[in-house]
């Protein structure tokens, strides 16, 4: 498997952009995958320069409905007239944060012919599958920072139920691709036990020097498994900094232009 980080919040190339958002193109088992699409349209422009043609990519999904993972989605559909976009059912949602700021995505997307509903969980192939885990346990206490979701006019917590995840299967190997694992990303590999795990850690509002202990803690924890971790977007730069002391060559940094083969 391939992974090309489309977009990052940095960036490992001067002349590639860099948001606060995340899309990654994916080459595995003989599919083109778009796992995301950022904030804007800046994806699309950092993957024709490195070499990616958008009009191929054969399947999209999109993670949970926060704008800085669907808001390109307008400019994909101008590339791509035939792939799927996978959401969640519960995606298209009025979504804030603490600030109680919309950070949905726009509803004009519901007019496009490629969006695909997901329920529960999906089998898209006898390798690839999506996950939306609803009731699967909270092994791990993860907060919310205040994010909320307004349901029947009042603002509440929001219980992510939203978010979905990709379980890629290559041979014996696991890898789960996910976007902010806003549930948690021990949450994440209790559930899964995956070899790889791809994806923002939601961790960036923890200060580091303050929350040091717990830092080191969720370190510990993900190397209890031999999972190998890919990380960026929210997991924050000083928080991705504190958990590599920990976690060495177990953990790899996302940003916009870097590749891996996995």
């Amino acid at each position: 498997m391939k992974l090309w980080t489309l977009m990052e919040n940095t960036t490992t190339d001067e002349t590639l952009a860099c948001e606060h958002g995340l899309s990654l193109y994916l080459e595995a088992n003989g599919q083109r995958i778009l796992f995301d699409a950022g904030q804007t349209g800046a994806f699309a422009d950092n993957a024709e320069k490195m070499g990616i043609d958008l009009a191929k990519v054969d399947i999209c999904i999109l993670s949970h409905g926060h704008y800085d993972h669907g808001g390109g989605l307008k400019r994909f559909l101008e590339l791509n007239d035939h792939a799927k976009i996978y959401v969640s059912r519960h995606a298209f949602g009025d979504y804030y944060n603490g600030e109680e700021k919309y950070i949905g995505l726009d509803w004009e997307l519901l007019n496009s012919e490629q969006i695909t509903f997901v329920r529960d969980n999906l089998t898209l192939s006898d390798t690839l599958s999506l996950h939306t885990c609803p009731n699967f346990p909270q092994v791990y206490f993860t907060p919310g920072y205040g994010m909320q979701v307004k349901r029947r006019d009042q603002l509440e917590a929001d219980d992510f139920r939203h978010e979905m995840y990709l379980l890629i299967r290559e041979g014996e190997r696991r890898i789960i691709v996910s976007g902010c694992s806003h549930r948690g990303v021990m949450n994440l590999k209790t559930w899964f036990a995956p070899d790889v795990l791809i994806g923002g850690f939601h961790l960036m509002k923890l200060d580091p020097e303050k929350e040091a202990t717990r830092l080191k803690f969720t370190a510990m924890e993900l190397l209890k498994q031999e999972t190998v971790y890919y990380t960026g977007h929210c997991t924050g730069e000083t928080q991705y900094d504190a958990l590599k002391a920990h976690m060495g060559e177990r953990l790899q940094r996302l940003s916009s232009g870097a590749v891996f083969e996995i």
